[in-house]
């Protein structure tokens, strides 16, 4: 296939470009490296096959330019800080939801048909219901990157129904692995790493949250692209399993040999939009043969044994 990745610089984005090379496809990648990283496509830079184009997704003209000839089109680009989302809140509308009209419409304009879709597991904001399934109903939104990632949706299945688009739709849970470069982990091995005495946590500790490793991530897209040929496809993508955040602290500290003294800030919720509980039913994918080959904890632990071998990537980001 001809491939076109949005967001191919980033952590899931270099990790899928890499995978789709090694089984032959060409791929077109597209970034506008604000946050990802040139290390992560020094592999895909050497092989005949991979075409990096530089630019920003809100450059409509230059998006359709690149995506011509795409026979599946795989946007992961987005702002997925979450926490300072109400410090920059037209970032979220135009990283997110701006840029997925843009993607789309460039789709319609080339004549591509196949779009697959990183949405995440924050669109249910609250839920009532554990594991929350796909068709659970939809609560009030709580952060501004669920509502974009929530209206980029509705665009990407309005296309879908308008224009015969085939659309795979995956609400992640936080994605862990090689090449991670924001979220509780990073945050975690950095503070420790400049001061092995101290570890502070926003939240009380007790935010139970379920993790995912990113080739086990890459394992579930593969197989709904492959065995869900639905005009659109809605998946969850998790694991059957969560954890409190103090203990992912713990298995933190642990491999990292360290004892600090533990400090908490901001109550059940440590930001704006932090759920204090998610755990998605996974089961629509694994009805598919999909199962995770690692758990949360072994996940987290992977995660630390890269970041201290790459200790480079803990100051590229803030």
């Amino acid at each position: 296939m001809r491939i076109f990745v949005t967001g191919a610089a980033g952590f899931i984005g270099s990790s899928l470009v890499d995978r789709m090379l090694a089984q032959g496809h060409q791929v077109v990648g597209f970034d506008n490296f604000s946050t990802g990283q040139e290390h992560f496509l020094q592999a895909a830079g050497e092989s005949p096959n991979f075409r990096l184009v530089r630019g920003d997704l809100l450059e409509f003209d230059k998006v359709q330019e690149a995506m011509a000839g795409a026979d599946l089109v795989v946007h992961f680009a987005a702002n997925a800080d979450v926490r300072h989302g109400t410090e920059f809140p037209r970032r979220d509308l135009e990283q997110n939801t701006i840029v997925t009209w843009n993607v789309l419409e460039a789709m319609r304009r080339v004549g591509a048909r196949r779009i697959a879709f990183s949405s995440t597991g924050s669109i249910y904001g609250e839920p009532t219901v554990f594991p929350t399934p796909e068709n659970s109903p939809f609560p009030v939104q709580t952060s501004l990157y669920g509502a974009s990632k929530l209206a980029a949706e509705g665009l990407i299945q309005a296309y879908s129904e308008g224009f015969g688009f085939e659309a795979y739709i995956f609400r992640f849970v936080s994605i862990l692995g090689e090449r991670y470069t924001h979220g509780h982990v990073v945050d975690f091995v950095r503070q420790l790493n400049r001061d092995a005495g101290k570890l502070h946590i926003l939240g009380n500790g007790e935010q139970r949250k379920s993790y995912l490793y990113v080739q086990d991530c890459l394992n579930a897209i593969e197989v709904a692209l492959n065995r869900s040929p639905d005009r659109v496809n809605i998946f969850n993508l998790g694991t059957n399993e969560y954890c409190r955040v103090i203990d992912s602290a713990g298995w933190i500290c642990e491999r990292m040999g360290v004892q600090p003294q533990v400090s908490f800030e901001g109550g059940e919720r440590g930001w704006i939009g932090d759920s204090p509980f998610i755990f998605l039913d996974c089961s629509k994918i694994r009805s598919l043969g999909w199962a995770p080959r690692l758990t949360v904890r072994e996940a987290v632990v992977q995660t630390v044994d890269y970041l201290t071998g790459n200790a480079w990537l803990l100051e590229a980001r803030p």
